[in-house]
């Protein structure tokens, strides 16, 4: 039996046996004296993630905002970043100073700082990053219950497209196509919903594999069911012109587009605040599995 066989979360199933270890959310939560600690990681590989043609810069603000992200959708803020770096020799040191500056502006914006790392040789590009939060209420995917609003911040799908203009590789775009393409590239971790997740959220995560994909998640973890109402989900008019332009469905892209790196969260529908781009685009009730109009969803991204 090979990885493609089982997958990614069939794989994972698989080490949490061996581990003995409950795995599941994207942080582990660790409690450290009177607080509790988020633990995370991630990987930006070449020809996986990102082609050694995109702007350095970009790659390292990703490789940060991938794993802020996940701090975020638990509820927690950013504190401390480990970078470890594998590059082939004959890259040009002005690569790698790019993708540094990247790193240190994201750590800027977001408020953490890189307390160390390590360096390697090989093949590919490739980004690692552990991250350390804290948070003094950590929200994972457990706590969905019957009668709660799903939520989502900002629009769906924009970075699905951005990296289909990405790899058409022209050498004009559109305004609207520019700024699609810097959603894939720059993406922005929703750390302004930090409080309010730790304040009103019964289970969270980020938007990483795709809205259906995600929300299979929540609702495995909180054992209930989801239904989605597509005539509600958020999307861009940048999203909209791209699909009549291509002849594409903007649903299909908010549905299964993955790395958007917004939030889903559940909570009581009195908790809604109208003051931010927090949108209500479905409900949990007692059963199992993700509904979009009615109809059983499953799908998203998948790393084998």
């Amino acid at each position: 039996m090979k990885v493609s066989d089982v997958g990614e979360f069939g794989l994972i199933e698989r080490i949490a046996e061996i581990l003995g270890e409950d795995f599941g959310d994207d942080c582990a939560v660790v409690e450290h004296l009177e607080g509790k600690i988020l633990l995370t990681v991630d990987v930006l590989v070449e020809d996986v993630h990102f082609l050694r043609r995109y702007p350095p810069e970009t790659v390292g603000w990703k490789a940060i905002s991938v794993n802020v992200s996940d701090v975020v959708g638990n509820g927690g803020h950013p504190r401390w970043v480990l970078v470890s770096l594998i590059v082939p020799p004959d890259l040009d040191v002005s690569y790698v100073e790019g993708v540094y500056r990247g790193i240190a502006k994201a750590c800027e914006f977001y408020g953490c700082k890189v307390v160390g790392g390590n360096m390697s040789r090989g093949e590919k590009i490739v980004v690692d990053v552990s991250l350390v939060g804290d948070s003094v209420k950590p929200v994972g995917r457990r706590g969905a219950r019957p009668g709660d609003l799903l939520f989502v911040s900002g629009t769906l799908g924009d970075a699905r497209a951005g990296l289909e203009l990405l790899l058409m590789n022209r050498k004009d775009y559109e305004d609207f196509e520019l700024r699609l393409m810097e959603k894939h590239l720059r993406p922005t971790a929703r750390i302004d919903y930090v409080r309010h997740i730790q304040k009103y959220a019964t289970a969270s995560m980020d938007v990483s594999d795709g809205l259906v994909a995600d929300a299979n998640h929540l609702s495995e973890r909180s054992g209930v069911r989801i239904d989605i109402d597509s005539s509600k989900l958020p999307i861009s008019e940048d999203l909209r012109k791209f699909c009549r332009k291509y002849g594409r469905d903007p649903l299909d892209y908010a549905l299964f587009g993955g790395e958007d790196y917004q939030v889903i969260f559940t909570q009581p529908e009195t908790r809604w605040n109208p003051f931010m781009d927090m949108t209500p685009i479905g409900r949990v009730s007692e059963g199992s599995g993700v509904y979009v109009d009615g109809e059983r969803k499953e799908g998203g991204h998948r790393h084998f």
